[in-house]
């Protein structure tokens, strides 16, 4: 009979230090983070994590005018935000006031092997054009698979070295993996930073577990702007004969799942997407359908959808002038925030604005997607 009660409290006991742990364990770890298993892989968020009202809206905004110089003297009062349509109340607005944080992302497949020493070359020219002297950046390469070669630093010295030091992979280019893990160094950024990810490599993807529409989503949501340099595949295949492009599974300007609404894909549908409207459609087509493929103008499509720039590098020299004229951008780049008002529904918000100026021409970042609940 005792042996029998005094089982019964040792149960008891039990239980109550098992519920305990339990709490205890909920209570100390934070929503939505993901725990890994020791010596495991990092495991990455869901994307129930981004599913929250946004709070602020951080804009990049670009100003040129008929000469496509940039117009640096415009000032809050000049400007008028649309979210959904509805006006908005503009908190922030200010030139290039925030420091950077930079994730440079280089493409290593053996495709562009012959192009790598002219990107070693301009190693300098991330680190003073793009970073600047208050920026820091991370670095990171891919090939078949995705490599962390140097974490957010304001080591010059140390981005440069890095950067000179890249040597070719496999023949993988897993493109939107890549860009994913570099939104992932730069979800917790303080918020008086700007985000931004530079990805010099090919207009391709191969082997990637995500697409690029979940890419520009959380990009979106996360206030990340993607800033993009073409490697010219015809150029490295040219240096290097043995080499031979690969095949395409559909025919070219088409995609490999649902078409965009309202069009018909065809063989010449590439040359429709020539002008900036046609890539915002498409930006935000990749969104709305996350898992669908974008066949065509990838880097394109993502610098579109965040606000960025793109350049295309065809011969070595111009790479630097690339890289250049995009620091250039950044340095000389408006910065707008806005809380969102009455613009609450869930799916695509559309962002809109005007400048009272005439003959000027403004760019930003054309929308975002709230998930329902």
């Amino acid at each position: 009979m005792k042996l029998r009660i005094i089982l019964t409290l040792v149960l008891v006991v039990l239980s109550v230090w098992i519920v305990f742990a339990t709490i205890s364990t909920h209570a100390q770890t934070p929503q939505g983070s993901v725990i890994s298993r020791p010596g495991g892989p990092i495991q990455q968020p869901s994307d129930d994590t981004i599913r929250v009202k946004v709070a602020v809206v951080n804009a990049p905004v670009t100003v040129r005018d008929t000469r496509n110089e940039l117009v640096l003297d415009l000032h809050k009062e000049n400007i008028h935000v649309f979210d959904n349509d509805v006006e908005q109340t503009i908190d922030t607005f200010d030139l290039s006031a925030e420091p950077l944080s930079v994730v440079l992302v280089f493409e290593t497949s053996q495709r562009i092997a012959p192009l790598l020493p002219a990107v070693q070359k301009s190693a300098i020219v991330f680190t003073q054009a793009v970073v600047g002297p208050s920026g820091e950046a991370a670095v990171l390469t891919y090939d078949a698979g995705v490599q962390h070669l140097l974490p957010l630093t304001e080591d010059r010295d140390a981005i440069e070295k890095t950067i000179k030091t890249l040597r070719a992979g496999n023949s993988g280019a897993r493109l939107y993996d890549a860009m994913i893990d570099a939104l992932s160094l730069l979800r917790n950024e303080p918020a008086n930073r700007r985000r931004v990810v530079l990805v010099v490599g090919e207009a391709s993807d191969t082997g990637s577990e995500n697409r690029l529409g979940r890419v520009l989503r959380r990009a979106q949501l996360e206030n990340v702007v993607i800033y993009s340099v073409g490697l010219s595949t015809t150029s490295a295949i040219t240096r290097s004969p043995q080499q031979s492009p690969s095949s395409s599974a559909t025919p070219a300007g088409t995609f490999g799942g649902k078409a965009m609404p309202g069009t018909v894909q065809t063989p010449t549908s590439q040359e429709q997407y020539g002008g900036n409207l046609d890539l915002l459609n498409l930006a935000e087509w990749a969104v709305r359908n996350v898992q669908a493929v974008v066949k065509d103008r990838p880097l394109e499509v993502a610098a579109t959808a965040t606000g960025g720039l793109f350049q295309s590098a065809v011969r070595d020299s111009t790479i630097e002038k690339a890289v250049d004229s995009i620091g250039g951008e950044l340095n000389s780049q408006y910065t707008l925030s806005y809380h969102p008002t009455k613009t609450d529904d869930p799916g695509y918000h559309h962002i809109r604005m005007t400048v009272d100026r005439a003959d000027v021409k403004i760019r930003t970042r054309p929308g975002y997607y709230l998930e329902g609940n």
